[in-house]
């Protein structure tokens, strides 16, 4: 049995493996929630190819 991952390509699986290992080395600690991470990665890479800028639109959009 094989799985197709048809709309996700390798490169967009690399970029959210590198956005949530920022977004938990700055923000994981347990001040911020997991949700909260989880649902900018997944915006940030809905948007973006690259990890420049990620820590400021957190703080900007995701600091709750």
């Amino acid at each position: 049995m094989t799985i197709e991952y048809s709309t996700v390509t390798e490169d967009q699986l690399v970029l959210r493996q590198r956005v949530l290992l920022i977004l938990f080395k700055n923000f994981g600690e347990g001040k911020y929630s997991n949700q909260s991470i989880y649902e900018c990665a997944d915006d940030w890479c809905s948007k973006q190819v690259t990890t420049a800028g990620l820590v400021n639109y957190y703080k900007a959009y995701y600091n709750k």
